[in-house]
């Protein structure tokens, strides 16, 4: 059975779509299979994957319209597209019984296809995020190393202590990713040590560190191992995604 991780900051430009991205295709590179699923009406990991519309989207199968239909990327990488109509999903959805549980209820048929599904999450905390949350093992925080983006974390873990009470007891914060790091700023260093303060353990070793390539790839409609391989930000996210490989093998044998 697959690992369901969401990637979840209610702030946008933190990193979150390039983290879902670069996330996924670095498991891909390592052995895994991995569907990604754009939950974010901006539709941004799609776009940045260069995927062309497909007749059924996340949207649609939120409103039953449709199955799952994930389009393949290349071998081990599939994706479920979405599109600026999901930004009417909430309230279309809002008088549906068991609203939250639509998306943990299209995943049964097809988590055990994947060793991974990641969930790239709209920077909002309304019901599209709460339906990610549902149906999640894992939240990941991506975070970048800058001082507002330390605002709002208490909102966040107050969010997932809520869904993990009510919706998930099986959620749990799986990780805490510092985005746009670099060590010669003594803020981000700062920032870097709060955050260690305020999640402890629960923070990655690995630093994604600021890198023009990780920018460049999504115009070029490509993951950053596609893109450039030898980049720095290709090495950052395959260290990263091998720390997240450990991390869930020793959780498995406690």
């Amino acid at each position: 059975m697959g690992k369901i991780i969401s990637l979840l900051n209610h702030k946008g430009g933190v990193g979150k779509t390039t983290s879902a991205i670069n996330i996924g295709a670095g498991l891909v590179e390592l052995g895994k299979k991995v569907l990604l699923i754009d939950l974010d009406p901006q539709a941004n990991l799609s776009l940045s994957l260069g995927i062309p519309r497909q007749p059924n989207t996340i949207y649609e199968a939120l409103r039953g319209e449709s199955e799952l239909e994930p389009y393949t990327v290349r071998e081990g990488l599939d994706v479920v597209m979405s599109t600026l109509d999901l930004s009417g999903a909430e309230m279309e959805l809002i008088n549906e019984a068991g609203r939250e549980y639509i998306l943990k209820e299209l995943f049964e048929p097809v988590k055990d296809d994947y060793d991974f599904i990641i969930i790239d999450c709209p920077p909002s905390l309304g019901l599209l995020t709460l339906n990610a949350l549902g149906a999640s093992d894992y939240v990941y925080i991506p975070l970048q190393t800058q001082f507002l983006a330390l605002q709002g974390l208490a909102k966040i873990k107050q969010v997932v202590d809520k869904v993990k009470f009510r919706l998930n007891k099986k959620l749990e914060i799986g990780g805490v990713i510092a985005t746009m790091y670099d060590s010669r700023k003594i803020l981000n260093r700062d920032v870097v040590d709060t955050i260690r303060k305020y999640f402890g353990e629960k923070v990655f070793d690995t630093l994604i560190r600021d890198n023009v390539a990780l920018a460049e790839a999504p115009s070029q409609r490509k993951d950053i191992f596609y893109y450039n391989a030898s980049s720095i930000g290709a090495q950052d996210y395959m260290s990263l995604c091998k720390e997240i490989l450990t991390r869930l093998e020793v959780e498995e044998q406690v």
